[in-house]
């Protein structure tokens, strides 16, 4: 399912919060992303009705099936072609910005093909 880059941002940084902290709220949310709290409170609301986050009673927010596999897959795009550029010589600062843009418009032919060259030239990344 195809979801606004704006959603994809938000599920990515509930999954890097919750690695980071253990638990998400919408003030870290609105605080990892220098965004109104308000405006977090609406974009919540969406993920929530649409099927991608849970918030239980004490308003801790969760990533659903659908919503962590959205979000894992945005974060290993993220991570990968920010180390990637980085390899080539871009700034990481550079390399994290354009990463966050590319993240959201690449296809999964070519981020696969990315990640098998990246691979190929770098055997720690193997993983599986």
């Amino acid at each position: 399912m195809k979801i606004q880059k704006s959603a994809e941002d938000y599920l990515e940084t509930i999954l890097v919060l919750f690695q980071r902290n253990g638990s998400v709220h919408a003030v870290d949310i609105a605080n990892e992303l220098e965004f109104s709290k308000p405006s977090v409170s609406v974009a919540m609301k969406n993920l929530r009705e649409n099927g991608y986050i849970a918030v239980d009673r004490n308003n801790e927010i969760t990533l659903t099936d659908a919503g962590k596999k959205i979000a894992e897959t945005i974060y290993e795009r993220h991570t990968l072609l920010s180390s990637w550029l980085q390899t080539l010589g871009v700034s990481a600062e550079t390399a994290a910005e354009d990463a966050c843009r590319m993240e959201h418009v690449i296809s999964a032919e070519s981020f696969a093909a990315i990640k098998r060259h990246a691979e190929a030239g770098n055997p720690k990344s193997e993983k599986k």
